[in-house]
Protein backbone atom coordinates (compact mmCIF):
# COMPACT_ATOMS: atom_id res chain seq x y z
CA UNK A 1 0.00 0.00 0.00
CA UNK A 2 1.52 3.58 -1.47
CA UNK A 3 1.37 6.50 1.65
CA UNK A 4 -0.81 9.30 0.82
CA UNK A 5 0.23 12.72 2.00
CA UNK A 6 -2.19 15.90 2.47
CA UNK A 7 -1.07 19.34 1.12
CA UNK A 8 -0.15 22.21 3.97
CA UNK A 9 -1.35 25.27 4.30
CA UNK A 10 1.27 27.00 2.92
CA UNK A 11 1.41 24.97 0.32
CA UNK A 12 -2.41 25.85 -0.12
CA UNK A 13 -1.46 29.56 -0.03
CA UNK A 14 1.40 29.21 -2.01
CA UNK A 15 -1.01 27.15 -5.01
CA UNK A 16 -3.51 30.35 -4.13
CA UNK A 17 -1.05 32.77 -5.46
CA UNK A 18 0.43 31.00 -8.31
CA UNK A 19 -3.21 31.38 -9.64
CA UNK A 20 -3.17 35.16 -8.65
CA UNK A 21 -0.03 35.43 -10.48
CA UNK A 22 -1.14 33.99 -13.82
CA UNK A 23 -3.71 35.50 -14.03
CA UNK A 24 -2.37 38.84 -13.37
CA UNK A 25 0.66 38.03 -16.42
CA UNK A 26 -1.65 35.96 -18.46
CA UNK A 27 0.63 32.74 -18.30
CA UNK A 28 -0.83 29.43 -18.05
CA UNK A 29 -0.84 28.20 -14.53
CA UNK A 30 0.65 24.91 -15.69
CA UNK A 31 3.59 26.08 -15.92
CA UNK A 32 3.92 27.64 -12.72
CA UNK A 33 2.77 24.35 -11.07
CA UNK A 34 5.30 22.47 -12.55
CA UNK A 35 8.08 24.87 -10.87
CA UNK A 36 6.75 23.71 -7.70
CA UNK A 37 9.09 21.57 -5.97
CA UNK A 38 7.48 19.91 -2.30
CA UNK A 39 9.01 18.09 0.88
CA UNK A 40 7.39 16.20 3.27
CA UNK A 41 7.13 18.33 6.47
CA UNK A 42 5.99 18.92 10.31
CA UNK A 43 2.66 16.66 10.27
CA UNK A 44 3.64 14.70 7.55
CA UNK A 45 2.14 17.22 5.20
CA UNK A 46 3.67 18.38 1.79
CA UNK A 47 5.53 21.91 1.89
CA UNK A 48 7.58 24.17 -0.41
CA UNK A 49 11.14 23.13 -0.55
CA UNK A 50 13.61 25.80 0.75
CA UNK A 51 14.92 26.25 -2.09
CA UNK A 52 11.50 26.60 -4.18
CA UNK A 53 10.59 29.09 -1.39
CA UNK A 54 13.29 31.53 -2.04
CA UNK A 55 12.82 31.77 -6.01
CA UNK A 56 9.07 31.77 -5.68
CA UNK A 57 9.64 35.36 -3.44
CA UNK A 58 12.23 36.10 -5.77
CA UNK A 59 9.34 36.01 -8.39
CA UNK A 60 6.99 38.01 -6.24
CA UNK A 61 9.63 40.94 -5.57
CA UNK A 62 10.84 40.82 -9.20
CA UNK A 63 7.01 41.62 -10.59
CA UNK A 64 6.47 44.04 -7.74
CA UNK A 65 10.06 45.97 -8.96
CA UNK A 66 8.46 45.57 -12.64
CA UNK A 67 4.94 47.09 -11.30
CA UNK A 68 6.61 50.02 -10.04
CA UNK A 69 8.83 50.86 -13.00
CA UNK A 70 5.75 50.68 -15.12
CA UNK A 71 3.63 53.14 -12.47
CA UNK A 72 6.73 55.74 -12.66
CA UNK A 73 6.36 55.89 -16.64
Amino acid sequence: MSETYKLGDVTIIMVRQLLQMSMLTGTDIVDHMRMVELEKGPGGVLVPTAEYRELFQGQIESMNEELEKNEKR
